[in-house]
């Protein structure tokens, strides 16, 4: 059940948005993307009524809304084992990129980086669209289209903060040759509904590569992990980095002070730790964690311990026969090192897709007893991960949890989106998001 989703608006206002950015990019007079402090990037229409036609595409290709699988799952091609809980998968691959500069600035081996690299070097692709951190504000992200090594590096490395890629999908449509698209889980499954509607895209989408996720954090958790590394003024920030330049790296802030630049830092596990209090609802009902919908998906090997000072690895799951060929290729051309690995490891990676989808299946259960929005997921099995790998505890957890989550987050009621405009000052700063919060906190059910 969708409660009363009619149009993109619905989609941002009943929390069901991803902040892909999609919408803005097929309605670009009627939509565009904004940053809002507690919820991610939101569409916002330019107009109190949506006009344009184009608005009833965005809400068909909306990855928040319904997500659903057409692969064939009898394709001998695939690994059978893994089919029901992790999609279509070829081959697994553990490895790094060759480059060892590539490698270091990476979040993890630098294997997503060095794909689109292999793919503009040696394939003749124009560029990779993607994002990065935004100039002037450091703290947030931008979409940008690259086409050379060194914009490549200069964007390397995860971007915990949210972020609308699909919002710069015209760049690929007007680009000269075909470009690589990176991005996360619900960004690649959004592409690959709207490639079915525009043929452009479809022409140019050469490459789709997926970063494992595991939710998004708001732009106030990002400001409150400043706080505790001791930054007061987010307008002093310069630069950042949420990982990185060796594996996993480390939470890093560059901050213009009168004797010039400070560096503050604090472990990865740490900063993690703190930013996933601040997810997104919507990423609380993400089937998709491993980028199913795309050629490639790249992600850490956290099914193994990681050794002292180890340099960066990644892992590469190769899903469709575009991908295959891109992920031998850069092999052949020494882009990328590396070795086959057997599908055992995938009940040590985080998240266990059997158990997040065992867990998302009472969560959803719990929503249409309570009345509250509701996305739609077919061919993403859940049911029988919830009856056969959950315990009673965790079976309960997902049906009480969400039930009260409900109430603290009024599930039943729109919440309007603001838009967050980073201000020059400490005081301004922090002024206005004591008095955004205080607003949000005094307003009748969140509105």
């Amino acid at each position: 059940m969708r409660l009363n989703v009619l149009n993109i608006r619905d989609v941002a206002e009943r929390q069901f948005c991803c902040g892909c950015g999609v919408c803005a990019y097929l309605s670009p007079d009627e939509i565009r993307m904004v940053d809002t402090l507690d919820y991610g990037r939101r569409p916002l229409l330019r107009s109190a009524v949506p006009r344009d036609p184009r608005t009833v595409d965005a809400l068909k290709v909306c990855p928040g809304i319904e997500l659903a699988h057409s692969f064939d799952r009898r394709d001998p091609n695939l690994i059978r084992q893994l089919v029901d809980g992790w999609g279509p998968v070829r081959e697994v691959w553990e490895g790094y990129a060759a480059d060892p500069e590539t490698r270091f600035a990476g979040s993890s081996g630098g294997a997503a980086s060095a794909l689109a690299l292999y793919c503009i070097e040696r394939l003749g692709f124009h560029g990779v669209l993607h994002i990065a951190a935004r100039p002037d504000v450091p703290y947030l992200n931008y979409t940008v289209l690259s086409t050379t090594r060194a914009e490549i590096l200069a964007a390397t490395g995860s971007r915990y903060a949210p972020a609308s890629p699909c919002d710069g999908l015209q760049m690929i449509e007007d680009a000269p040759a075909s470009c690589v698209f990176i991005g996360k889980p619900c960004d690649v499954a959004a592409v690959a509904k709207a490639r079915h509607l525009r043929p452009e895209l479809d022409r140019k989408l050469g490459l789709t590569i997926a970063i494992f996720c595991a939710a998004t954090p708001s732009t106030r958790g990002t400001l409150e992990l400043l706080r505790k590394v001791g930054v007061q003024d987010p307008a002093s920030v310069v630069g950042l980095r949420y990982r990185g330049r060796g594996w996993p790296g480390q939470f890093e802030v560059a901050v213009k002070t009168r004797d010039g630049i400070e560096r503050r830092a604090m472990s990865y596990v740490a900063a993690w730790d703190h930013l996933q209090r601040y997810r997104q609802w919507r990423c609380s009902l993400c089937p998709d964690h491993t980028g199913e919908f795309a050629d490639i998906s790249v992600g850490d090997p956290w099914y193994r311990t990681r050794g002292e000072k180890e340099l960066g690895h990644s892992i590469v799951l190769v899903r469709t026969h575009r991908g295959q060929q891109v992920v031998r290729g850069a092999m052949n051309a020494r882009h990328l090192e590396l070795k086959r690995i057997t599908a055992e490891v995938f009940d040590g990676l985080s998240p266990v897709q059997p158990k997040v989808r065992g867990m998302l299946w009472g969560r959803l259960l719990a929503l249409r007893l309570m009345g509250a929005p509701t996305p739609r997921f077919c061919g993403l099995p859940m049911f029988r991960y919830w009856l056969g790998t959950l315990t009673v505890k965790q079976k309960l957890q997902s049906l009480y949890g969400t039930a009260r989550r409900v109430f603290t987050k009024r599930l039943w009621r729109p919440h309007r989106v603001q838009e967050y405009v980073p201000l020059a000052s400490t005081k301004q700063q922090m002024t206005a998001i004591g008095e955004q919060h205080a607003a949000a906190a005094a307003a009748p059910f969140g509105e």
